[in-house]
């Protein structure tokens, strides 16, 4: 068990630091970095993006520098809890969206949208304006598919900068966000990022989410697969098993007392 410099515990699934929160937690403390102005960034981890992560140094080092790292799927959420013993909840992005929009409208916080193909963050921000009438929009840009040359990077930063945007909502595709959020965070005065990758679809209604029971009960990979099979085949079919292998592996290894009742 660590503490972070943000007095945020967190666990080590896979060498990922999983932080111990739940979602009224992730809030209390995101809105604590606003009212503070300081700069950070948010990494939504799932087992598909802790898979990614833990095969790559760089992506390591990421999470590892993050305010925060949220627990989204529950596999993640089991293991942490068992290892933590402690009480560690769901936080999905396209929860943490619904409740920081909602939330924000009291305080007056002012988000932006970056990602998203185009059209997507229009839809996403008029479906949220419609359940959240005093959600303030600061801007939205959808990045095109080449990577932005220096001038036009610095013109988005000029731009999320001069928005006076105290979120930054970042909905790119595991490890393309997780890179971006950790090249911009410096840039982006007092703001903190927050990566969320399919908020954005799910938000914008172009995909829809499983129901809540699925989503509980560890089954939404079940719903998502058959939506999109042949995109997310191999997420659920391949990298989820292999993320059990890893995980049981790394519980064996780290337990000497079930490590010598394997067979030999």
């Amino acid at each position: 068990m660590k503490v972070a410099a943000d007095n945020l515990r967190s666990v080590s699934i896979c060498g990922l630091p999983i932080s111990v929160i739940d979602m009224d937690a992730a809030i209390e403390k995101i809105c604590s970095w606003v009212a503070t102005h300081q700069s950070k960034y948010v990494c939504v981890r799932d087992v598909h993006g802790l898979m990614i992560s833990a095969e790559n140094p760089e992506m390591m080092r990421i999470h590892h520098a993050a305010g925060m790292v949220t627990p989204d799927g529950m596999p993640i959420v089991w293991a942490a809890q068992r290892r933590s013993r402690l009480k560690i909840n769901r936080v999905c992005g396209t929860d943490l969206v619904d409740v920081l929009c909602n939330k924000g409208q009291s305080k007056g916080l002012r988000h932006y949208f970056y990602g998203g193909k185009p059209g997507i963050p229009e839809k996403m921000i008029g479906k949220l304006r419609s359940k959240y009438p005093d959600l303030c929009v600061a801007g939205y840009y959808s990045p095109p598919f080449h990577c932005l040359d220096t001038e036009e990077d610095a013109e988005v930063v000029r731009c999320i900068n001069e928005s006076g945007a105290n979120i930054v909502w970042v909905g790119l595709c595991t490890p393309k966000q997780e890179l971006w959020m950790r090249d911009h965070v410096n840039l982006i005065k007092g703001a903190t990022l927050i990566g969320v990758g399919a908020a954005f679809d799910f938000h914008a209604g172009i995909v829809k989410r499983a129901p809540e029971w699925m989503q509980n009960s560890g089954l939404e990979w079940l719903h998502r697969l058959a939506s999109e099979p042949r995109r997310l085949w191999r997420r659920y079919l391949i990298i989820a098993p292999l993320f059990v292998i890893k995980y049981v592996r790394e519980e064996i290894s780290a337990n000497p007392a079930r490590r010598r009742q394997l067979p030999r």
